[in-house]
């Protein structure tokens, strides 16, 4: 064996320790660690010859990268809707590194760990009290959740004509309505062929929402004449949380033919909260629903699930079976996850999210989200009250969107952002809101506090007064 790799596997151990003791001191360290840094590096390293072995690896990334770390797990990191992770969650990520497998199968000599993937949905249909008629699977985030959900739309659209699109390509134009999709939604549009600019616009309801107007929406769908369409709606925008009216949307489900997608990244986990589980009343007989795990459930980074009716599970093997590999079997004889989404190598990244549903149940999530909600409604009252503020939109949910008060202040807005930023003690991110410029402040983090929210004030206040707005 190679010199560098047997010393390294008769010192694991202590490799390990190490590694172990490093993260303890980082995730104690988090209320101080900045939320921000202008560190950098050279990125032209040469590769060394025979190796350094990992103990001396990890001290040059101490040295080096380490500093260009920052506490974006951390209670007052409130850009891009960015969970923490629990310590039960850290565990099971920790382990589907060790054990290292490809989940695909549920019968195989090769591994069967996709019993522990189809477990964890389960437990999260329970936990975000959706019926058992979904299948589902784990991806890397919303974006490949989305284009999952949405290439099956593709392909049930192609079906509506007696086409096949996944093995003969699009041949015929894609109707899709949304009124305001996330850019990852449009972005799916991209990658599966159908355009980021071919959907209709359907109006928003009147009176500072993003939610669609559901008169407009089957105003286009009359239009159409009974030709087949497909619907994405949100379960809280990016924005202002605004939630879709389900309800509404599933009573035009009873007269017309159409696929409906959920864009629910952040905001389906108002079913775990009897205080906002009406939010999301009718989402069950959605088609396809896309949900973010390292945003509201707070596990490690590239965790996402997809949940698209059973009923499709044929729509779903014609786009992504691995039909030229016979050695695979039947899908549907043998299930494995290779012929239901994307990637044919996949982690088990359902384990950090099983773990975390077990240590913490119903009741953990329940507080995780309404204390959350607390929050965002505590940071608004201070908004509402502070002079130099102004809110861009009603605090719906857990996102608080907001500005520097009159449209005078309009060109300082991001200069008192970057100052805010770069101070290190909260990292919040920039938006545009009906063409004004807003700041965006997200509350999902579960280890957040009443006292982070003094400390951000207190940080604000402090800018406004350098900045003499």
């Amino acid at each position: 064996m190679n010199t560098a790799l047997q010393q390294d596997l008769n010192d694991i151990e202590n490799i390990l320790e190490q590694v172990k003791q490093q993260g303890i001191a980082f995730l104690n360290s988090l209320d101080s660690i900045p939320t921000s840094n202008s560190n950098s590096i050279t990125t032209n390293r040469n590769l060394n010859q025979e190796g350094l072995g990992a103990l001396s690896a990890l001290e040059e990334f101490n040295q080096r990268l380490a500093p260009l770390m920052i506490a974006s797990p951390g209670p007052r990191y409130l850009g891009f809707v960015t969970g923490g992770s629990t310590p039960a969650s850290i565990v099971g990520d920790w382990l589907t590194t060790i054990y290292d497998q490809n989940t695909q199968a549920v019968k195989a000599q090769g591994g069967v760990s996709a019993l522990i993937e189809i477990e964890t949905i389960n437990l999260l249909l329970q936990l975000l009290d959706l019926p058992k008629s979904f299948l589902g699977g784990f991806v890397t985030g919303a974006t490949m959740s989305n284009f999952t959900s949405l290439a099956v739309a593709r392909q049930w659209f192609g079906k509506q004509l007696g086409k096949d699109f996944a093995k003969n390509g699009i041949s015929e134009p894609i109707t899709i309505f949304s009124s305001t999709p996330h850019s990852s939604s449009i972005k799916c549009l991209s990658m599966l062929g159908i355009g980021s600019q071919n959907f209709t616009k359907i109006k928003t309801i009147e009176g500072n929402r993003e939610a669609i107007d559901v008169a407009d929406l089957e105003k286009n769908i009359k239009a159409l004449n009974g030709k087949p369409f497909i619907v994405i709606t949100s379960a809280a925008t990016v924005n202002t949380a605004d939630f879709d009216d389900f309800v509404a949307i599933n009573e035009l489900k009873k007269k017309y033919k159409f696929w409906w997608h959920i864009d629910a990244a952040f905001g389906g986990f108002a079913a775990c909260s009897p205080k906002y589980k009406h939010l999301v009343n009718g989402w069950e007989n959605a088609d396809s629903i896309t949900i973010d795990c390292h945003k509201w459930l707070n596990v490690p980074y590239e965790s996402a699930f997809y949940l698209i009716k059973e009923e499709h599970k044929i729509l779903q093997i014609e786009t992504f079976q691995n039909s030229n590999a016979p050695y695979l079997g039947d899908p549907l004889e043998n299930f494995s996850f290779l012929n239901f989404l994307p990637e044919n190598s996949r982690r088990l990244k359902a384990l950090p999210v099983w773990f975390s549903l077990l240590a913490y149940g119903k009741e953990g999530y329940q507080y995780i989200v309404e204390n959350s909600v607390a929050l965002a409604l505590q940071f608004d009252a201070f908004i509402t009250e502070n002079e130099n503020f102004e809110l861009l939109a009603p605090t719906r949910l857990n996102n608080v969107c907001f500005t520097l008060s009159g449209d005078h202040n309009q060109e300082k807005v991001n200069s008192f952002l970057t100052s805010l930023n770069d101070k290190g003690k909260v990292f919040m991110t920039p938006t545009v809101y009906q063409n004004r410029k807003g700041i965006r402040a997200s509350f999902v983090n579960w280890r957040t506090s009443e006292k982070d929210i003094e400390i951000i004030v207190e940080e604000m206040k402090n800018r406004i007064l350098e900045l003499k707005i």
